[in-house]
């Protein structure tokens, strides 16, 4: 939101109030809180005291690493939720410090400094380096004259900083000079809209901000005052974190540490999904057919997922197979499952008027009431859809109750889809919730709410969503998936921006619409995107009217099916472990080339590939004429496919046939791979082989390779010279050592050394 009218004037209906200078500063060691109270104009004398406004800004910290800073003009406001749960470790307190010319509180190497005299300013250092400021005109309250205010903070931009994150955004992936608003729209991925909102942003300086407001944030990177980001929101107070690094993972360490971790991921998620799409016509014969059609061409199918077409039309949701097509969905599912799939169902939290479920949660007060007392219904979607009220534990747990029935069946994951047009005004939720910060967060309870369910009846590793909407913290209930998009090579590339810019807001896994969902894909458009698909953390072939089976496409599409999804099986071993990191760092799988390498400033803008966790760097192909264009940083990158060697810092271009792309591997890399090329679900340290790629001489480094099915083992790896010696005391039998991805040249037979020449 815009208040100014150029760099000298303030909009016509704005009165501003800034923050213009420190009166006083009070400290409470106890608590770790830096109070500071600002007047919006110069006190020159006692009479100036009179009739003018203060603003009052606290500090303190939530973690080490982290300061929060507190904006209040009233502050008699009473609280009102929903708000995001924070994880703090007991016992921190940060110091404070009231010196004579600047008050200072410290949170571990993070610092915020407020000079006691002279124009407002604070300052957030760390490593004695400033970071970002608070500068004169940043703190602001803004009245309009209408009645409402506004309260807003700007935080200063260095020269060439960029700006990441906000959530799923579709369009530039560095966010400079753009007007983003934290509200979550069900927009598809060409527009500005995003299903995922997350009013969290990370720089190119290594420093993050979280926002700490589930309504609508309002941001301007650049694009109101151009050395600063502004963000504001409604009301009387706006409170947000300064997040530290030094390094862009540092900060996502410190953020999804307060916001929650990703939850690990069974085994079997990573594999192939397939769905019946959309609309397209289908019944047990066409599911059976699909899958056994899978099989005979030897690709490797792990989930079959059943779209909205699983229930009865108007009746979304009630959470009964549609009798005409499924008329017996136990039995069918139990003859789906030896065939050795997992079955995954299409949800909503919307009911519609004609389900039966409409009038027993109207009756029992499990659907969102309106504001005089009805239940809050509209037609978009389904005819006089009512709204499941996730406030209410109640209603949380009927709608458990119903998923249950399923899970019972033999339904082993579902798609949490939409649950982003949440009315933001009207309504009364359960719990007195405010509805403009229900809006955003209303997809937080929904996927939590399912969450909860799979992990109580499959336990914890094992539950998995396949979810559209989500904002801060939703990170925590995986996975997420990118939402409808074209079949273009323009619309794959902008479903990869989003995804970088969902990894850079705190969430490890995320996946797309292999092909596309809205029309049907050209067969050119649907072989490039397999690679691209198969190589993401999650991979899944969905489309709205049309099948996206390979071989409706062509047999060279199967080949292209087949091959990339024996290789993502092959490297479970390297993907199991970064799936750990993901789960335990808050590292996303799929990561930014800025993420990895922050010091190369020529990934600072680079959209158009990504790492694979720390070793894969992956750069799909966006053009019909099979031209890849691949930004290499420093060092010798080896072809993953072909063992060709290309050298950074520089822009490789090749021609691709359908078979191949991008995908370079970092040199000073041991790259795990697996014997197993039909499942996700294996050992993964039995009959592994190391490939050894540019190891520098004195390399000495440990690498686990997480169990799968198995137990995990751990290897030593250190080059000398020309020799490379690899050691591990707890391999399972019959692992193997092989340099630049050539065959394997020494095997081990359990515990015990091998050497091999680099």
């Amino acid at each position: 939101m815009k208040f100014t009218d150029g760099y000298w004037a303030i909009r016509p209906e704005y009165t501003p109030l800034y923050a213009v200078e420190v009166d006083d500063v009070r400290i409470d060691p106890a608590a770790g809180t830096m109070t500071v109270y600002a007047p919006t104009s110069r006190i020159r004398g006692r009479g100036d005291v009179l009739n003018r406004p203060m603003l009052t800004i606290t500090y303190s910290s939530p973690a080490p690493g982290v300061i929060s800073t507190r904006i209040v003009h009233h502050d008699g406001r009473r609280p009102v939720g929903p708000s995001f749960a924070l994880h703090r470790p007991e016992g921190f307190v940060p110091e404070v410090e009231l010196g004579e010319d600047v008050a200072v509180l410290r949170s571990g190497e993070l610092e915020v400094r407020v000079p006691r005299r002279g124009s407002w300013r604070a300052d957030f250092v760390s490593g004695g380096r400033v970071l970002t400021s608070s500068l004169a005109k940043s703190v602001g309250a803004m009245q309009h004259r209408d009645g409402r205010e506004f309260v807003h903070e700007q935080l200063a931009l260095e020269p060439g900083e960029q700006v990441y994150g906000l959530g799923e955004r579709f369009g530039a992936f560095t966010k400079n000079g753009q007007v983003v608003d934290i509200w979550n729209e069900d927009g598809g991925t060409s527009s500005e809209q995003a299903y995922k909102s997350v009013p969290f942003y990370l720089t190119s300086r290594g420093y993050g901000v979280f926002t700490d407001h589930p309504e609508r944030v309002s941001y301007e990177v650049g694009s109101e005052v151009n050395t600063r980001v502004q963000f504001s929101v409604e009301g009387q107070s706006l409170s947000y974190h300064v997040i530290a690094g030094p390094t862009p993972k540092d900060v996502l360490r410190r953020y999804t540490a307060l916001t929650g971790r990703p939850a690990r991921l069974p085994a079997w998620s990573f594999g192939l999904w397939l769905t019946t799409s959309f609309t397209t016509s289908y019944d047990e014969a066409t599911v059976s057919s699909f899958i056994d059609g899978m099989a005979e061409r030897e690709l490797p199918l792990s989930v079959f997922h059943f779209d909205c077409f699983w229930m009865r039309e108007y009746q979304w949701c009630d959470f009964e197979w549609d009798p005409r097509t499924f008329p017996d969905p136990v039995g069918m599912l139990a003859r789906l499952k030896e065939k050795g799939v997992r079955i995954c169902v299409w949800i909503n939290p919307y009911i519609a008027q004609r389900s039966a479920l409409f009038a027993e949660g109207a009756e029992k007060g499990y659907l969102l009431r309106t504001t005089s007392g009805d239940v809050w219904q509209w037609d978009k979607w389904q005819a006089g859809m009512g709204l499941v009220d996730f406030t209410n534990p109640e209603a949380r747990a009927w709608f458990q109750g119903k998923l249950k029935v399923l899970l019972d069946q033999g339904v082993d994951a579902f798609k949490t889809d939409f649950g982003e047009r949440i009315p933001a005004t009207d309504v009364a939720w359960h719990d007195g919730s405010d509805p403009q910060r229900m809006h955003n967060y209303y997809a937080h309870l929904y996927n939590s709410c399912v969450h909860e369910l799979l992990v109580a009846e499959r336990g914890e590793g094992e539950a998995v969503l396949f979810a559209r909407s989500a904002t801060a913290g939703g990170q925590q209930f995986p996975v997420h998936w990118g939402g409808d998009c074209d079949s273009t090579y323009a619309s794959m590339a902008e479903s990869l921006r989003g995804g970088l810019s969902l990894a850079l807001s705190g969430f490890g896994y995320w996946s797309h619409d292999i092909g596309g969902f809205e029309g049907t894909p050209d067969t050119g458009v649907f072989k490039r995107w397999l690679p691209f698909g198969l190589l993401s953390s999650h991979s899944r072939l969905h489309g709205s009217g049309s099948y996206r089976v390979p071989w409706a496409f062509d047999e060279e599409a199967v080949e292209v099916t087949r091959r990339f999804t024996r290789l993502k099986l092959s490297l479970m071993p390297y993907l199991g472990g970064i799936a750990a990191q993901a789960s335990d760092e808050g590292i996303a799988m799929m990561r930014p080339m800025v993420l990895e390498f922050p010091q190369d400033r020529g990934t600072h803008t680079v959209d158009t590939q990504f790492m694979l966790g720390d070793a894969l760097c992956v750069s799909p192909v966006f053009r019909a004429d099979g031209v890849g264009e691949t930004y290499l940083p420093a060092g010798r990158w080896t072809h993953l496919l072909d063992g060709s060697v290309a050298e950074g810092p520089a822009w490789t271009s090749r021609t691709y046939g359908f078979d191949s792309l991008g995908v370079y591997v970092r040199p000073g890399t041991v790259l795990p791979v697996g014997a197993v090329q039909d499942s996700p679900e294996y050992a993964w340290a039995e009959d592994v082989t190391l490939r050894l790629y540019e190891l520098p001489d004195g390399y000495d480094r440990t690498l686990v390779v997480p169990g799968g099915t198995g137990s995990a083992a751990t290897f030593r790896v250190r080059r000398s010279g020309a020799e490379v010696v690899v050691s591990s005391d707890d391999a399972p039998a019959g692992w193997s050592v092989a340099v630049a991805g050539g065959a394997p040249s020494a095997t081990a037979h359990g515990p015990g050394t091998v050497r091999v020449e680099a």
